[in-house]
């Protein structure tokens, strides 16, 4: 209990970077999911501000609307190029892109099946478990002529890497098969130039792909997308709160665009961190770690509050998709090789109790 207290209730009064202050003392910053670390980079608060010059801070009329953006049909078509995908829509939250992909896919399915530790936001109530006692559920395997939806996160909760898809090609074909990954904490970090996991996905072609998204972690601006074909896209345009809703801020999907040159630069910067980390703390055995994800666990429910003891923060509470209490340690582009070195000196340190 003790230990709980000791990490409880910390409220910052400015947005973290590498580093952020509580009560006058300073702590090195393992958490949150600003992974590139361009929030807080002062190039891409520059472009924020230029583009918020250009578009306002914020549009609040529908996207139907006789008169419209441009920044919009420019944004999505750039996305659904970056992504491979037919089309793209966006909307205002992650939250709200899994909401309205979800409300739709109900008119088209017969059921919904989720993999291990899916996200609340893109697991219907209805849906069944993929997997019974780590073997694909059999009714899967003997479906024939159904339409479906196999929903999941493209990483899932306390994983470092996206898992193996293939099983959804060993469903019968006669089925059509909707695919449903979240990409909230994958997209700048994975793929070609950070453009995820769904794009190097190779399936059948009864199985549709769809992709929804936050745009406000590694990418650093509020915002959520849905791209797919361009059936399902003009679907989802279709839905009347779709319609009736303002849209992402245009400020923010134009900072997007324009920000491809910063992004890609934090991105060689996060690669190197992850490479660093991973040479000096992967033979841990308490450490699950990736090297090429920047984030990794620690299975040892003390390791928050000794950390903090250190003056350095991390993620540690009970994540809605596990049972477990989750201490995640985060890594962003920013961090230097200094502030790295002091999370790893740490951590050999506790290892070693």
């Amino acid at each position: 209990m003790e230990q709980e207290q000791l990490y409880s209730n910390m409220n910052l009064q400015s947005a973290p970077n590498t580093t952020t202050t509580i009560n006058g003392k300073e702590y090195l910053f393992f958490s949150g999911t600003s992974y590139l670390g361009v929030s807080m980079l002062s190039q891409f608060q520059e472009q924020i501000r230029k583009s918020i010059g250009l578009w306002g801070t914020s549009y609040g009329s529908s996207r139907s609307a006789n008169i419209t953006l441009d920044v919009y049909q420019k944004g999505e078509q750039y996305l659904s190029s970056f992504l491979n995908t037919e089309d793209a829509v966006t909307v205002s939250s992650g939250t709200l892109a899994s909401q309205f992909a979800l409300n739709q896919l109900e008119l088209l399915v017969d059921d919904f099946y989720f993999m291990p530790k899916t996200h609340p936001s893109i697991l219907p109530k209805s849906a069944k478990p993929v997997f019974i006692k780590n073997d694909i559920d059999s009714e899967l395997l003997n479906l024939e002529n159904k339409t479906i939806c196999i929903v999941t996160d493209a990483i899932a909760a306390l994983e470092t890497g996206p898992v193996s898809f293939d099983f959804i090609n060993d469903i019968d074909k006669t089925n059509t098969i909707y695919f449903l990954i979240d990409e909230s904490h994958s997209l700048g970090v994975l793929g070609k130039n950070g453009n995820g996991v769904l794009a190097s996905l190779a399936f059948k072609s009864n199985i549709e792909k769809i992709l929804v998204s936050s745009l406000g972690k590694a990418f650093g601006v509020n915002g959520g997308i849905i791209a797919g074909s361009q059936r399902f896209i003009n679907s989802i345009k279709e839905i009347p709160l779709f319609i009736g809703s303002a849209g992402m801020s245009p400020a923010f999907l134009d900072a997007f665009v324009k920000g491809t040159i910063i992004y890609n630069h934090q991105l060689e910067k996060l690669k190197g961190n992850c490479q660093y980390i991973y040479d000096r703390l992967h033979h841990l055995e308490m450490i699950k770690i990736s090297e090429n994800y920047p984030v990794f666990f620690v299975n040892d429910d003390q390791i928050a509050a000794y950390l903090k003891e250190k003056n350095i923060l991390i993620t540690s509470f009970y994540y809605p998709a596990t049972t477990q209490k989750i201490n995640r340690i985060v890594l962003n582009a920013n961090h230097s090789k200094e502030q790295l070195n002091v999370l790893i000196e740490n951590l050999l340190s506790f290892g070693e109790n």
